[in-house]
């Protein structure tokens, strides 16, 4: 069954509720012991939201014990389910390890870094002769798109579950010369013989070979099908071809299989390996079984009626996407007179497109005088202000910030505080993972002990407070011998003869200690630090985070901070039994390096709930699935929602490129063809013209989910950029449609 659910119609409510009956039915059966329901969704923050919900209908409504007969799990965790209890049908040892992604992009990189040193010219067919002339205006952002390149194409391939020893075969058969291939493939097979010395594998790889094991044993494939017997998909827009495949595996192709989403919703198609065609071929695969869930009681009904105007106009005007591009039905409609969930009464007026051209700091003028008038009248009310990207949002939260106005920016990614403490705590969990690595406990000793600690010990010392100097200490000076120590550090071959010295102590042989003030002492007290978190490793994660959090820190919001990524590697580490301080410590990376927000993680697991009084700062992407009462959507121009416009600025196509070709959309066509047998059919340009489409396709669909956020009142505005006199953004081509339908209907 393919259910296509609108925003605001209740679909996981709806999934958890049928997933609850299921499993009533398999304990009427006496089927628990050896059956479960499977459901698979996108985040971990909606596997706790589902887990909850299933387990309070089983307890509450139906007397069940919550936790058994049912299994939620991202695809991810689901791969990982299927390859650990069968490692051997991929080759792989019973203790595999799974690399954190931060060491996953280090190792991209340096092989990028590697084949661009010996291979300098591997770009220079396609920069403009200006930066070739000048190579050194560009080597920031080309080492930054060449990665990207890597990435993507590493990614691809093995989604198509080609190595790159193969790939390298074919491309020996090709006529001409394939610059970024070449590149893209060597890459390839150097991070993959990384991944093999370290006898690990990433979380693409976990895919694919659960796959490989499903195809490899008929017998451990009928059993988990068996296992089983009923899987749900939650946000199945977001479903890959290799996700399908899987799933298409464990329920036998004919098995008891639903998959809910909403392809109006499928924001993540540019940046990952989902395309929403899946499901929507899946619907059309099975007429007789889908269901529409149209039904939202979300929005008052201006607001409604704005977001199937957007439907219907990107099906019959939009001036490049086709029907299989654009927005799809079914159209949303409210709910009957009778439902428990009416539609809000709209507000005066429900939807207003401010088309005014401003600057970037007028159109933060306009919402904070807006907000400043709207918020004392309505105390009561929910109300969000949503940028299309993250560095927008932060300058929102900064100017709500500097005109008193209470906000609430935790939707955003984490700040600069919030990373930096997340990175100590990962460099120091990465450290007690991995003790016996020089490059760990110089990177300690370096980014984490000295800065944060050094000088308050030192303080400590000399029963000195903040406020007072450290009598002979010159901060201008020791940077140099804390340098120096560290790279004594990196070369240790033994870490131990430092941390628990024997007979002979490894320092004995650094003469100079003694002769910069006070540092001996120091060297000590850091050595006294190790020897704790090292013996505190056997203790829980969380309880080891909480006891790092306390040595390092002295600040409330530092030590708050520790207690909530305390809570979230509990969590997952309950999540994922497998799990070691190596994945735990990649978590804590991931925050650190900007990729992953602590809401979803934390004790509020059920998700976010807007404060009435207090405005919401957030990205679009960031808040699917939520609602206010009043929604402002900033910087609705054609620089952040291109249409696929040959004439509008896509950020894939830098400005030193020839031609403004989209390097990465060119080599994954060419891989793509690759695959397939020959390049012949390459034609340079069609793949960046085609990733515009695909990009205005998405923005589109991103503005639908912002649109669609709103219960009573809905603002929209654009502004011209940050160079307005050389190149000003223009409003976005569906800002201009949405104006001239609210207008009419206002006439």
């Amino acid at each position: 069954m393919g259910v296509s659910a609108v925003p605001g119609s209740g679909k996981t409510f709806t999934l958890s509720l049928l997933a609850a009956q299921l499993v009533e039915k398999l304990a009427a059966q006496g089927k628990l012991d050896e059956q479960e329901v499977l459901i698979v969704t996108f985040t971990n923050s909606a596997v706790e939201n589902f887990r909850s919900r299933i387990g309070q209908f089983l307890r509450e409504e139906r007397g069940l014990l919550s936790g058994v007969g049912y299994r939620v799990r991202t695809l991810h965790g689901l791969a990982h389910d299927i390859v650990r209890e069968r490692p051997g049908l991929v080759g792989l040892s019973e203790n595999f390890d799974i690399i954190d992604e931060r060491t996953a992009n280090d190792i991209k990189r340096d092989a990028v870094i590697a084949y661009m040193q010996t291979n300098p010219d591997v770009f220079g067919p396609f920069i403009l002769p200006e930066y070739l002339q000048n190579p050194r205006r560009i080597e920031r952002y080309l080492l930054a798109d060449a990665v990207d390149l890597a990435n993507n194409l590493i990614r691809v391939a093995k989604e198509l579950r080609v190595e790159a020893g193969a790939l390298a075969a074919r491309l020996e058969q090709q006529s001409g010369t394939w610059p970024l291939l070449n590149f893209g493939i060597r890459v390839y097979a150097d991070y993959q013989r990384s991944l093999f010395t370290r006898g690990a594998v990433d979380f693409d790889d976990l895919i694919v070979l659960a796959l490989q094991a499903l195809q490899t044993d008929d017998h451990f494939l009928h059993r988990l099908q068996a296992r089983w017997p009923y899987v749900l998909e939650d946000e199945a827009q977001d479903s890959s071809l290799l996700q399908e495949t899987m799933l298409r595996l464990l329920t036998n192709d004919t098995g008891n299989w639903v998959r809910v989403g909403d392809p109006n919703q499928a924001i993540n198609t540019t940046f990952t390996s989902a395309d929403i065609r899946y499901l929507r071929d899946f619907v059309r695969r099975y007429p007789d079984q889908s269901r529409n869930l149209p039904n939202s009681g979300r929005s008052a009904l201006p607001i409604i009626d704005a977001a199937n105007f957007l439907i219907e106009w990107s099906r019959r005007a939009h001036p490049v996407l086709d029907e299989k591009e654009a927005l799809a039905p079914p159209l949303i409609e409210p709910t009957a007179p009778d439902d428990p969930q009416p539609n809000p009464p709209p507000g005066n007026p429900a939807v207003h497109i401010y088309d005014r051209a401003l600057t970037p700091d007028e159109e933060l003028n306009v919402i904070l005088t807006s907000l400043a008038r709207w918020l004392p009248e309505h105390a009561g009310e929910t109300v969000a202000v949503l940028a299309p990207e993250n560095n927008r949002g932060f300058k929102v939260a900064d100017a709500l910030k500097d005109h008193g106005i209470a906000y609430d920016d935790s939707l955003l990614r984490s700040d600069s505080a919030t990373r930096a403490a997340a990175l100590a705590l990962a460099i120091i969990l990465g450290y007690i993972a991995e003790p016996q690595s020089p490059g760990k406990l110089a990177a300690l000793w370096e980014e984490v002990w000295w800065p944060k600690l050094g000088v308050r010990r030192l303080r400590q010392l000399h029963g000195l407070t903040d406020a007072q100097e450290i009598p002979g200490f010159d901060p201008t000076v020791t940077p140099e011998p804390v340098a120096v120590f560290g790279r004594a550090l990196s070369k240790l071959r033994q870490p131990e003869d430092f941390i628990f010295p024997g007979a002979a102590d490894w320092l004995d042989a650094i003469g100079w200690l003694d002769e910069v003030p006070y540092f001996s002492a120091l060297v000590e007290t850091f050595r006294d630090n190790l020897k704790d978190w090292t013996k505190a490793a056997i203790l829980p994660v969380d309880e080891l985070l909480l006891t790092l959090g306390n040595d390092i820190f002295d600040k409330p919001a530092n030590l708050a901070l520790t207690h909530r990524l305390a809570v979230l590697l509990a969590k997952l580490s309950e999540e994922n039994p497998a799990w070691r301080l190596p994945e735990l410590a990649g978590e804590l990376d991931d925050i650190a390096q900007n990729k992953r927000r602590l809401l979803g993680f934390t004790e509020d697991a059920l998700g976010y709930e807007a404060k009435p009084g207090q405005v919401t700062v957030a990205t679009m992407h960031a808040a699917k699935g939520l609602e206010w009462d009043r929604v402002y959507l900033l910087a609705v121009n054609d620089y952040s929602y291109p249409a696929g416009l040959d004439s509008e600025s896509y950020r894939g196509e830098r400005w030193y490129v020839r031609n403004r070709l989209n390097l990465v959309a060119e080599a994954e066509a060419q891989l793509r063809l690759l695959h397939d047998g020959s390049l012949d059919g390459y034609a340079a340009g069609e793949a960046t013209v085609q990733a515009r489409r695909a990009i205005g396709a998405e923005r589109l669909r991103l503005l639908y989910v912002g649109v669609t956020r709103a219960r009573r009142e809905l603002i929209l505005t654009y502004n011209t950029g940050r160079n307005p006199e050389k190149s000003p953004n223009n409003p976005a081509v569906a800002f201009e449609a949405l104006h001239g339908f609210v207008h009419g209907a206002s006439e």
